[in-house]
């Protein structure tokens, strides 16, 4: 464990935008519920019958997990059911990224010369990652005691979002040592958090009727936070199960960490055919992008079967009654028809779900880059401007054909809403996608070594879209999101000038990335 502490301290230089950017999002995310609960319900009674319609409907089960209580508190408790999913993604990228990347980088073989205890790159990233968690769920404890005054619940609801780090910052561990690629782990462990989520939906919504497969929640790390039930029946126990989950979790990774060279896996490289077969840059991109463009298609795909269900249920919840109606449209953003409303909702959180695909996609010339397969590829007849675009294709058609799936989806299983509009309303987001897509490529082009830091668009996005109109954040704040630009679809109208303004900066910006790649050295 020797150097563990200055390894931390490198990895808080590394992230120091990133890690307490999505530290203080996640940490107060809840309290910004809170507040816009407080501001819908204009009356107690709204705000039980609201608890009482949505604690047996399978579509918003789906989405948050199971309803307990019908206090403000409870109700927050409940809407934040997806945010363990996303401290989970991003404490396991956090592990990855500074073990098994580091590792295919070169750094750590770097840093392994000098005086550093075998485990200490490893025991570097989980302690970084688990205090990030760990203050996430201090800032909800925190923020939910002021509003609630409710101190045992509050440190309940803060240990639920807590140990969801802990737990995935662990399977990162996990997964880290079992490839010798750095997308192959993150793939492992993002496929990991997928089926959590895909046990806790199912054992939550059997868990609705008589004689369902409940139990399939208890096998899942994600379907043990989310039946913690801060404020109302808070059992403790889920938290000391995912404590020892994590530990053993811990264990696995330190032993398989003994047992393998630095820069190898657990699972053996498989080697490729003696002779190449790759007629073309682009043919060779499409292997590389191939198995990242169908698991995004596939994942948008299943979250339009959720989404689609969901739009069903919003029209049910609001049938109960008029008030209901009036809820659920202010829910929605103000649309005079409720439909629209919700799609439209769902279509800007599916576009930017659709942002980290483009963004994955582009750096993976960054990748190429510092593995040093970039160098050997352009020292043949091949052109930096035809490497590049053979990858910027998958960033760019990629999203439109992963984002298609989820429109048709969505509008196949929805019972409600105008099959073309459904799909229509997410394919709009394209030109917002692009332009962080832009962003990535100015990053990687001018200024390599921050073309991580292109995360950071993505996630700027997602605080907007999350707390922007909450908080009433000024609005040339919630101008710098490209999606605000984005025309609100179906039941809004379509001007063209955002659209070809927000294509306008996507070229410009993917302009100048390619510029400056032309001019700058390979590798640099």
């Amino acid at each position: 464990m020797t150097g563990t502490g200055r390894l931390i301290r490198l990895v808080l230089r590394r992230d120091r935008v990133l890690l307490p950017l999505w530290v203080l999002v996640f940490g107060l995310l809840p309290v910004a519920y809170y507040a816009s609960f407080e501001g819908l319900f204009k009356t107690e009674a709204e705000r039980l019958q609201y608890a009482s319609v949505s604690v047996d409907n399978a579509g918003f089960v789906a989405l948050y997990g199971l309803l307990k209580g019908d206090s403000l508190a409870a109700l927050t408790t409940w809407r934040a059911g997806f945010v363990p999913v996303m401290i989970g993604l991003a404490a396991l990228l956090t592990v990855v990224r500074h073990t098994r990347a580091d590792e295919e980088a070169g750094r750590t073989e770097l840093v392994g010369a000098t005086v550093v205890g075998w485990h200490a790159q490893l025991a570097a990233a989980l302690l970084t990652t688990s205090a990030a968690a760990l203050a996430i769920g201090l800032l909800t404890f925190a923020g939910m005691a002021s509003r609630t005054g409710d101190l045992d619940g509050s440190l309940a609801f803060g240990a639920e979002l807590a140990v969801s780090g802990l737990m995935f910052a662990a399977v990162g561990a996990i997964t880290a040592q079992l490839t010798s690629s750095a997308r192959s782990a993150r793939s492992l462990a993002v496929v990991a958090l997928g089926v959590s989520y895909t046990l806790r939906v199912g054992g939550d919504i059997a868990a609705l009727g008589d004689g369902g497969p409940s139990w399939l929640s208890w096998l899942s790390p994600l379907g043990w936070v989310t039946h913690i039930f801060p404020y109302e029946a808070t059992n403790w126990w889920p938290v000391v199960l995912s404590v020892l989950c994590t530990a053993a979790a811990t264990v696995v990774a330190v032993e398989l960490r003994k047992r393998r060279d630095v820069g190898d896996g657990i699972f053996a490289t498989r080697l490729g055919p003696a002779d190449g077969t790759m007629g073309s840059p682009l043919a060779l991109a499409w292997r590389m992008h191939r198995s990242l463009l169908v698991g995004w298609t596939v994942g948008l795909s299943l979250l339009g079967v959720i989404f689609g269900g969901v739009g069903g249920s919003v029209v049910e919840l609001a049938s109960e009654s008029r008030r209901m109606n009036d809820l659920f449209t202010r829910l929605g953003g103000g649309s005079d028809q409720l439909v629209n409303s919700y799609f439209a909702g769902i279509a800007a959180i599916v576009g930017l779900v659709a942002s980290c695909y483009a963004v994955q996609a582009a750096l993976r010339l960054r990748d190429e880059e510092t593995t040093g397969h970039a160098e050997t590829m352009l020292s043949t007849a091949v052109s930096r401007w035809a490497w590049a675009a053979s990858h910027l294709l998958f960033s760019v058609l990629g999203p439109a054909v992963a984002l298609l799936a989820e429109g048709v989806v969505t509008a196949l299983v929805s019972p409600d809403g105008s099959f073309g509009a459904i799909v229509g309303a997410v394919l709009v987001q394209l030109p917002a996608i692009w332009v962080l897509t832009g962003v990535t490529v100015v990053l990687f082009g001018l200024l390599p070594r921050w073309s991580p830091a292109a995360w950071a668009g993505p996630a700027l996005c997602l605080l907007i879209l999350l707390v922007g109109s909450t908080l009433q954040l000024d609005q040339w704040f919630l101008d710098l999101s490209p999606f605000t630009h984005i025309p609100h679809l179906p039941g809004g109208e379509v001007a063209a000038t955002p659209i070809v303004t927000l294509l306008a900066v996507a070229a410009v910006l993917a302009a100048a990335g390619l510029l400056g790649l032309r001019r700058r050295n390979i590798p640099d």
